[in-house]
């Protein structure tokens, strides 16, 4: 369980390949403090710890998570936000986030606005229920507030310290981002769609 409170970034140091599975190294101010089989939000996707070395951890990515993710993106270089899980009787300072991916969307526009910026994104269409104006949204792991919700984009307004301390400074129009949408509003969707069927 996560917060959608980026802790740190973390650089990618290595990718290699098991099978079809993917290897990750990182170099991150955390990297010392974790341990074996502790999971970690990486740019939003929940991941198992797998290895650990000075300054440096690993994962390893299943397909599923390849197939729904930005992680087969990734390459050595790229850096990628960072947050451990919520520990109990913590403040819980963004909304509740699970680290389970639900889609990719994509930035189609980034507007300086001299003080803050105004990205927009694409809504995947089966997703479009669970976009609700002023609601939360986990955007690379990064609790959000969204606001302009239409049927096909939505927007979000970041500050300068979550620009600063967080990778959405490198995203521009074209890129793909991780989307978990509000957990509240999965479950009110599924208990919608059993009474109706």
């Amino acid at each position: 369980m996560f917060t959608g409170i980026i802790e740190t970034l973390a650089d990618i140091t290595e990718i290699g390949h098991q099978g079809t599975n993917l290897t990750v190294w990182f170099s991150s101010p955390v990297s010392d403090q974790l341990t074996i089989d502790q999971s970690v939000s990486h740019n939003g996707i929940c991941l198992t710890i797998d290895a650990l070395r000075p300054g440096a951890h690993r994962i390893t990515a299943v397909q599923e998570t390849i197939q729904k993710t930005t992680l087969g993106q990734w390459q050595p270089g790229k850096k990628v936000n960072i947050e451990r899980c919520l520990q109990v009787g913590g403040r819980l300072d963004g909304h509740i986030v699970q680290g389970h991916v639900d889609s990719t969307a994509t930035c189609i526009i980034k507007t300086d606005q001299q003080g803050s910026w105004l990205y927009r994104f694409t809504i995947p269409a089966p997703f479009a229920s669970l976009i609700v104006e002023k609601g939360s949204i986990a955007l690379n792991g990064t609790s959000l507030t969204i606001f302009d919700v239409d049927t096909q984009a939505f927007s979000v307004a970041i500050i300068p310290y979550t620009y600063d301390n967080t990778t959405i400074h490198a995203i521009e129009p074209g890129d793909a981002v991780n989307i978990e949408y509000d957990l509240m509003g999965k479950y009110v969707q599924r208990i919608h769609q059993l009474n109706a069927g």
